[in-house]
């Protein structure tokens, strides 16, 4: 018996690729736009009305929703979900912005709700980042050249201004306002409403009108693994700190000379001594 034809092979790859292309009909939309110089990964969702515009990296396992908008510059990595209405990689709102090549960075799996705004950078720093494992909830507002770090929750019509700075693993909770380049430490928690134009230094709870030290974070850092050892030495830097009526550059003094240094104790001292807008009180 003779062997069978060649064309076979042929046959079969015709049929993957159309296996392929029907994934890809049902994984992303008709009714979407996706620039033809957009970079899309594998095994991403698009859903209806979404906008993605040229100069756009998106990685893999994504799904982005209705009427999201992906836009110049935008950078996204790996198992990120977007939900409808928001805006990644805006011009900023900052009359200094002259079109430069800037960039909006996002991680791998954040969790971005609805509404909420990312803006790509200035010639400041050039690019605005999110971390990964972040949840961003509804309205959340992310300035030009902002930096939000790591394992982070924003709560509700939360907005930071420009070139603000939140290090990892901070909660804030709704409807707080940031001023321009403020810092915000890790392991905080920060009560809803609050204001604020200075740094927030980390491990503390922050919170009431105007804002204010309010104790360290002992829940979430019980929650986070930190020893009961550990604890007590970051309340004793922090009692010095805040209670000993020491001017701060003293106070850290202090904290050095009776505070067992660990990378906590010395991460207090370093975002103290190196807060450029002080610290709140």
């Amino acid at each position: 018996m003779k062997n069978p034809p060649a064309a076979m092979p042929c046959s079969s790859f015709l049929i993957r690729l159309f296996l392929i292309t029907l994934l890809y009909t049902f994984m992303i939309s008709s009714l979407a736009y996706i620039h033809p110089e957009a970079k899309i990964g594998e095994n991403v969702e698009i859903g209806p009305f979404v906008f993605i515009d040229k100069n756009v990296v998106i990685g893999d396992n994504n799904v982005i929703m209705s009427n999201a908008n992906i836009m110049y510059g935008a950078r996204i990595g790996n198992g990120n979900r977007i939900f409808p209405g928001a805006v990644i990689g805006a011009i900023p709102q900052d009359l200094k912005f002259r079109g430069e090549e800037t960039t909006a960075e996002i991680g791998d799996n954040n969790t971005i709700r609805e509404n909420v705004t990312i803006n790509r950078g200035t010639a400041s720093k050039g690019k605005t980042v999110v971390g990964s494992n972040n949840l961003l909830m509804e309205g959340v507002h992310v300035a030009h050249d902002a930096c939000v770090g790591s394992g982070c929750i924003i709560g509700n019509s939360t907005k930071m201004a420009g070139e603000v700075i939140i290090d990892d693993n901070a909660i804030v909770s709704a409807n707080v306002l940031m001023h321009q380049f403020c810092r915000v430490g890790g392991y905080v928690m920060i009560q809803g409403g609050c204001r604020f134009s200075k740094d927030i230094p980390p491990f503390i709870i922050a919170g009431r009108e105007p804002i204010t030290y309010a104790g360290i974070n002992i829940v979430g850092l019980r929650r986070r693994g930190f020893s009961n050892e550990l604890i007590e030495n970051i309340h004793n830097a922090y009692r010095i700190i805040y209670q000993s009526g020491l001017n701060v550059s003293d106070a850290i003094e202090k904290v050095q000379a009776e505070v067992p240094m660990s990378k906590e104790i010395e991460y207090i001292v370093s975002f103290v001594r190196e807060s450029q807008r002080g610290i709140i009180r």
